[in-house]
């Protein structure tokens, strides 16, 4: 105890996005906090949307997206909005190497999957294609569903998934393009072939656009026996965000 409060009177907790002092480490200072769009309150049951009016999440209330298009898992949940500070923190971590990012945002994202996730639960992330993976040297998903796990007390399996196609950026694709570019190209490793048969699975990854990556994963896992598939992203994009 001496020694860790030398280290916190030299080191001390600053805020993860401005450096702000905060009273513990891998958290967010008051302003960064109100300026991050966390989502909380009514959500889409299967997206995690955040929905006008008030109350908690309820089964089967859904959002436009969710009314149209036809979901291969049965729920779904997200920390935070796509936007502002919550941008920020995915591009950190993805492509700034803030891997330290990851220790603050597992909390949220355990809060924000409340009751999805349970002991028995197997949390897999989405994978990279292993080229990729080579260039960014590290998978943000895993990172992220190793996290989630952890404190919530379940079991993550980090290349349950393979990336079987490689496919390019999606950004700036059409719903369509998104779910074309995806279809086939998530399969379950060899090792894990019945790992997942009647079992749950939560699916994690850091954003939630169209959601044909999570479908083509959700496929695979299905494919491989799963009892129930839901997933979970750090931050949704939402339309007029």
């Amino acid at each position: 105890m001496a020694l860790q409060s030398l280290i916190q009177a030299i080191y001390p907790p600053q805020c993860v996005m401005c450096e702000a002092r905060t009273d513990v480490d891998f958290a967010l200072c008051g302003p960064c906090w109100a300026e991050t769009p966390f989502i909380s309150g009514l959500c889409c049951d299967q997206c995690g949307s955040p929905l006008p009016g008030q109350g908690e999440p309820e089964e089967g209330v859904l959002c436009d997206d969710c009314m149209t298009i036809a979901r291969p898992w049965s729920k779904g949940r997200a920390a935070m909005v796509y936007k502002d500070k919550a941008r920020r923190m995915v591009l950190s971590i993805k492509h700034g190497d803030r891997t330290d990012l990851v220790r603050a945002a597992g909390p949220w994202m355990a809060r924000a999957a409340g009751d999805l996730i349970k002991p028995d639960t197997l949390v897999v992330p989405i994978p990279l294609h292993r080229f990729r993976l080579l260039r960014r040297r590290f998978n943000q998903a895993a990172l992220l569903a190793q996290h989630v796990a952890a404190i919530s007390g379940a079991h993550c399996i980090p290349d349950a998934l393979i990336r079987t196609k490689r496919t390019a950026p999606l950004e700036g694709h059409t719903r369509d393009q998104r779910f074309e570019a995806l279809n086939g190209a998530i399969s379950i490793h060899a090792r894990h072939t019945d790992t997942l048969k009647g079992r749950r699975v939560v699916i994690v990854d850091d954003v939630m656009t169209s959601g044909a990556t999570f479908a083509a994963a959700t496929e695979a896992c299905i494919a491989a026996g799963a009892h129930d598939v839901c997933v979970l992203a750090l931050a949704r994009v939402v339309k007029d965000a």
